[in-house]
């Protein structure tokens, strides 16, 4: 409890010595502005020294030379978090340089917030200021970086720029303090702004992955007149509601030349990488490599050509046939170099996610070597392990921590790659998993907290919440579930961090929550015409959401009846109870239950709209139990789950999707002792998007993110309904260990639980179920058996 506490506190940053913010004149928001700050100090051999950073948009930044970093974590608007980090290991006897390479962006999206451009850092060695930003006689100085283009398009509509750079000799050696290599900008101190610390881990930029396997080679050239040219939102929509350069002042469109070029007889060679050699591309050639699972990061490459030539790194998660189709997830997968005679050693400044590259010499010949990718994660977790006699299952665990990981860097994303959005209903099943991989729910302590300190949400209606945040939200859309479900995550965040005073601070926004939804109940108490984007699951109940739509109406029972325990109003819960009572009267059809009703002359009509995952919501909400409906609970245990797609039984029941429906049906049948079914509708669900990708999926299909932040959730499935740790309570010290009879020989896993761990094996040994078990010290265990077999304490 006290490391829960701890956690809960004193998030203001108060560490600035000396560093103010600053920016180049006249310029703080300028869209898409690069601007280099490099500042020059003496050290001595072991010196201890740390950098401080604050800035808007991102930064990335190298001590002498060396990366060193990228940020900051996001926080809310009006507010920036402070990174500090430990530069004492990459410091010299002499004189040392820290650069830092910030990319003022100024334009609205779902993963950076439209913010004024600025940089505020210091280097310090124990109280001692080593340089600063703004201080007198600067000591950083600074210069606008002239080789990112900065007219270019859109990334996505969710994210902003792509990269599309000029390089000549000598560009980087502003970084290690080349005198000349910087032309100076002139800077202004852009007023005070309110810090926060990170409060989440630095990632460990130190790992580097490679490319596995060469897959392809080919040609490119012209395709013939193309009728239909794919132009994104995010490249036609540019205007007052959202910000960025119109297709008419753009430099470059690789998004259009890239449609105009095929790839011509292509030859695939499927053989390891060669990773002591280089690629040499011919002018209009390519390759194609495979890093063997998707990974997330900075790529990066040594680029040498003898006259200048135009590189395009793009890449995807898939094979689209055997090409890799840079506009499949709707946004720009291609990085751009512009490269006069020499050679570079190039890297991306934002992330990306992507298991094929494809390297393609658009202009001129190239040598290519030290392909790589920078991971850009949330750390490695070893504290966390899971091990089990099926090997499938050790697969599935493997994917999800790295779902996890590449989901988690600052806050609970929807997927690291087209959008790196902070999605409410996402955050609720990924903060589940991160608990149980970290032993502290301290990611999610930065997401709650980006939603408590905004004074409002600009373009929302009053007490709304926004889908995703940090975002700006300039058109007005939000999903009124999404709010829901940032009320049903708060309760269980209060159950796994006792951090009371966070949900107490919360309070109003609960409260305004509340007010909101008010408006829109009907004569009957249920949720009626609810505005924007109403959202159940990426399925057919996505069509059914009008006039009267009962899952909404089940989780808004369930809203209610969690802020009810939460802070103690018990007309709350109440008011639920009556809202299911009233489904129950509406929505049943003595079959199912009906997706919605609409008002016709002015009476609610129920309409023959059944859906599977509106099933799975009447029983994760309490309106439906096994006991109350048995026969709907037969059906759904028997009869639906991922053969159903073969058998086609009850075939006018419109199929759940991996988001959420399917992971609310593994809810329901953990919470009725189906481990043995779960087991094998796990495997189902999830082991071909892990074969394919290392990671898992937003849909069924490999049509949308293969890399989705809820689906790390089966982690949390694996440690409860397989493992055996089905109730961790770390606030009051409390351990529920369920046996079920599964088919398989033995399991093993260790959960940390902040300081220490829960470790937990058992195995089968003749009619016996064999267990080993170790917590920490106070820990009050109850030992659940459903295996049919005598336990054996070892």
């Amino acid at each position: 409890m006290g490391a829960m506490v701890a956690m809960a506190s004193g998030a203001e940053f108060k560490g600035f010595a000396a560093a103010k913010a600053v920016w180049a004149v006249g310029r703080e928001k300028e869209m898409n502005l690069q601007v280099g700050f490099v500042g020059a100090f003496e050290a001595w051999a072991g010196q201890k020294g740390s950098v401080r950073v604050g800035a808007s948009t991102m930064y990335r930044f190298w001590v002498n030379g060396e990366f060193a970093g990228y940020g900051p974590a996001r926080g809310p608007h009006g507010y920036y978090r402070v990174d500090e980090w430990d530069i004492s290991d990459k410091l010299i006897a002499g004189r040392n340089h820290v650069a830092i390479e910030v990319a003022g962006y100024n334009v609205n999206s779902f993963a950076t917030l439209d913010q004024p451009s600025f940089l505020q850092a210091e280097v310090v060695s124990g109280q001692k200021v080593l340089a600063s930003t703004g201080s007198e006689g600067g000591s950083f100085r600074a210069g606008v970086l002239p080789y990112r283009v900065q007219k270019v398009q859109r990334y996505s509509f969710q994210r902003a720029f792509t990269e599309v750079y000029r390089l000549k000799g000598g560009y980087e050696g502003w970084r290690r303090g080349v005198a000349g290599a910087l032309t100076p900008a002139e800077l202004e101190v852009v007023g005070e702004k309110k810090l926060l610390a990170r409060g989440v881990r630095l990632p460990e930029y130190g790992v580097m992955k490679r490319p596995v396997r060469l897959v392809s080679e080919g040609r490119v050239e012209a395709r013939g007149d193309l009728k239909d040219l794919w132009k994104d939102r995010s490249l036609t929509g540019v205007g007052p509601r959202f910000k960025g350069y119109p297709e008419k002042e753009l430099e470059v469109i690789p998004s259009i030349e890239a449609q105009k070029l095929a790839t011509q007889e292509t030859a695939k060679i499927d053989r390891p990488y060669p990773q002591a050699q280089s690629l040499k591309l011919g002018e209009k050639r390519c390759r194609i490599v495979d890093f063997g699972a998707n990974c997330t990061g900075f790529i990066r490459a040594r680029v040498r050509c003898d006259a200048r030539s135009r590189v395009w790194l793009v890449f995807d998660e898939i094979l689209s046939g055997d090409d890799v189709d840079f506009k499949r997830l709707s946004c720009v997968n291609i990085v751009e170099w512009q490269l006069e005679a020499g050679t570079y050693e190039v890297e991306t400044f934002e992330p990306y996610t992507l298991r094929y590259l494809k390297i393609m010499s658009v202009e001129g010949e190239c040598e290519v070597s030290g392909i790589g990718l920078r991971e850009c994660a949330y750390p490695a977790v070893p504290e966390a392990k899971f091990a089990a006699s099926d090997e499938r299952l050790n697969k599935l665990f493997a994917a999800g921590v790295e779902t996890f990981r590449q989901n988690s860097l600052d806050i609970f994303m929807d997927c690291p790659s087209r959008e790196r959005a902070g999605w409410l209903c996402d955050s609720f099943f990924t903060a589940r998993a991160a608990c149980d991989l970290v032993g502290l729910p301290v990611v999610e302590r930065n997401f709650f907290e980006n939603y408590l300190l905004p004074q409002r949400f600009e373009f929302l209606p009053e007490g709304m919440l926004p889908m995703c945040y940090p975002s700006d939200h300039n058109d007005g859309v939000f999903i009124p579930n999404w709010a829901m479900w940032f009320v049903v995550e708060l309760e269980e965040y209060a159950a796994r961090s006792g951090d009371k005073e966070m949900v107490e601070r919360l309070r109003p926004r609960v409260a305004k929550l509340l007010e909101y939804f008010k408006r829109f109940e009907n004569e009957d108490g249920l949720l009626e015409k609810l505005q924007s984007w109403v959202f159940i699951e990426w399925s057919k109940a996505n069509e059914f959401v009008q006039d009267v739509n009962y899952p909404s109406n089940m989780l808004y029972a369930g809203m209610l009846a969690g802020a009810g325990r939460m802070y103690a109003m018990p007309e709350l819960i109440a008011k639920g109870q009556k809202i299911r009572e009233t489904i129950r009267k509406q929505s049943w059809d003595g079959q199912f239950f009906v997706d919605n009703a609409l008002r016709k002359d002015g009476r609610l009509e129920v309409t023959p709209n059944r859906s599977e995952v509106c099933q799975y919501f009447a029983f994760y909400f309490d309106v439906a139990s096994p006991k109350t409906h048995p026969a709907l609970w037969a059906a759904l245990r028997d009869q639906f789950g991922p053969e159903r797609a073969k058998t086609k039984a009850f075939a006018d029941v419109h199929p759940a999707n991996s988001f959420i429906g399917n992971v609310l049906r593994m809810e329901i049948l953990s919470g009725n002792g189906r481990g043995q079914q779960i087991l094998d509708e796990s495997i189902a669900y999830l082991l071909y998007m892990a074969d394919r990708t290392g990671t898992l999926w937003e849909n069924t299909g490999a049509y949308a993110s293969c890399n989705h932040g809820f689906a790390s959730h089966v982690v949390h499935t694996l440690y409860r309904d397989v493992l055996g740790l089905y109730e961790v309570d770390r606030v009051k010290k409390r351990l529920r260990v369920r046996f079920n009879d599964l088919k398989m020989e033995w399991c093993e896993g260790r959960m940390p639980v902040g300081d220490g761990a829960i470790e937990l094996r058992w195995w089968k040994e003749g009619g016996r179920l064999a267990y080993r078990l170790s917590s920490p010290a106070g820990y009050q265990v109850e030992i659940e058996n459903r295996t049919g077999r005598e336990l054996d304490k070892r």
